[in-house]
């Protein structure tokens, strides 16, 4: 890539960790509502613990696929606002908030439809009625859910997240107070554990869509009043969905290896699976630190590529990507000196801690790699650059990842180590070849998608 000269680096470090660092804590957030839902049902018991783990599993491999689509409004709202298009950013506002509403209806039959047919997935008879009655009390949820992130990327494009912040901050107080008198019984309503946690959840992304939608109403009313009918056109839809499906389709391709490798971890046994949450819970809060920095990264490089500045669309990939390498080996370093003390924030079950012990420290390695992809996906996100990292994901996960690690797993009778370690050499391989990706197209000029 081109040369910069140190005090451009300072400046764009000082940009992207300005815009990254409340989108991380969004991030986090948004994370910690399924961390606390593990928590608590961790304290029921063993079974409610891989039930819950089965249901958010399978639920989240669901709705990332509106996600994806969604998360189209990286590149067109960024560069509608770098290019100082207010009509265009009007446009892409109304074109997500009907997309969402759309994308909820099918997304809300296919959640019902698993939750019902849980003994296709090859699952325990036991954790079938749970996790089936956990993705349903999720489908209530689901709308507001997808309004939420319509409403985050829109206001993110403009590099205003304390709307989304405080959002997070109120819906996450009442997602705590929700769980602990669903999931236990209390203030007089019935104990539901595993159903109560899922009740609690949907309640809670309402509470999110509408503190986010209040908060950001004086930002937002301008460009309510700049909609017209013509914005909301088969074309307009179209184009989101033309650049959103491959992000939908790279988003679900991954989630479904870890959702896949959920159902392997259920079939060798509830305590591998409990194990494997605990696991894959840490990482996934570590990850939400370079999923931030991503998506500083896709806004960033969007606001330069939108007026018409290639150069500073380098400067903020460069930055990006050694920033979330970075804060992902020190992840690591944690997660490599300090397994069992994290696993016992989860659960009580001293062969449940020791298992989880023993998959901890290869996320170690898994952090640093997981970084590396979402963050060189986020600044093709930013380019509209979708599909590559699409195939990237496939090649990585399906054709590498999995295969690998079902051979550790069952060939070589590593158990549920031998799946993580897939995870990890599959992570690797889409970290690469996205690297290569960014190095190649950031040598040409950059040019911004049409606006229609």
């Amino acid at each position: 890539m081109t040369r910069f000269s140190r005090s451009e680096l300072r400046r764009e470090l000082r940009g992207v960790v300005g815009l990254a660092a409340p989108v991380i804590v969004v991030q986090l957030g948004t994370m910690l509502m399924g961390t606390v839902d593990t928590m608590m049902l961790g304290r029921v018991s063993e079974q409610a613990l891989a039930a819950g783990a089965l249901g958010h599993a399978v639920g989240t491999g669901v709705i990332v696929l509106g996600i994806g689509i969604l998360m189209a409004m990286d590149p067109l709202a960024a560069q509608a606002f770098g290019a100082g298009d207010r009509e265009g950013m009007a446009a892409q506002l109304a074109r997500g908030t009907v997309l969402a509403v759309l994308l909820a209806v099918p997304i809300s039959l296919i959640m019902a439809w698993i939750g019902g047919h849980l003994d296709l997935l090859g699952q325990k008879p036991e954790l079938q009625v749970l996790a089936g009655s956990y993705l349903r009390w999720l489908i209530p949820g689901i709308a507001p859910f997808l309004l939420f992130w319509v409403l985050r990327q829109f206001l993110q494009a403009r590099s205003l997240v304390r709307p989304a912040v405080f959002a997070i901050v109120v819906a996450n107080l009442f997602n705590v107070v929700a769980d602990w008198a669903l999931i236990f019984g209390h203030l007089g309503l019935p104990r539901l554990e595993v159903k109560g946690s899922a009740m609690a959840t949907s309640s809670s992304r309402w509470v999110l869509f509408l503190a986010l939608l209040a908060a950001a109403q004086p930002v937002l009313r301008p460009y309510w009043q700049r909609v017209r009918r013509a914005a909301v056109t088969l074309r307009g839809l179209w184009q989101m969905v033309k650049i959103g499906f491959p992000v939908a389709v790279q988003v679900g391709l991954e989630f479904f290896v870890f959702t896949t490798v959920a159902l392997m971890m259920g079939n060798l046994g509830a305590r591998e699976l409990a194990a494997h949450q605990i696991a894959i819970n840490l990482a996934s809060l570590s990850f939400m630190v370079p999923f931030g920095i991503a998506g500083a990264a896709a806004t960033r490089v969007g606001n330069a590529i939108g007026r018409g500045d290639s150069q500073g669309a380098r400067l903020s990939a460069a930055v990006s990507l050694f920033l979330g390498a970075g804060v992902m080996l020190l992840f690591a370093t944690l997660f490599r000196l300090l397994p069992a003390s994290l696993a016992r924030l989860y659960t009580i079950e001293s062969e449940v801690i020791a298992l989880a012990a023993l998959l901890i420290p290869i996320a170690a390695l898994f952090q640093v790699v997981d970084g590396t992809q979402v963050v060189g996906a986020g600044i093709l996100r930013g380019a509209a650059d979708t599909r590559f990292p699409a195939v990237s994901a496939f090649v990585g996960f399906w054709l590498v990842g999995l295969p690998f690690g079902s051979w550790l797993t069952y060939g070589r009778g590593m158990g549920p180590q031998g799946l993580w370690w897939g995870l990890t050499a599959g992570l690797a391989t889409v970290a690469l070849l996205l690297v290569v990706r960014i190095r190649i197209r950031f040598r040409q000029d950059l040019v911004a998608v049409d606006r229609v």
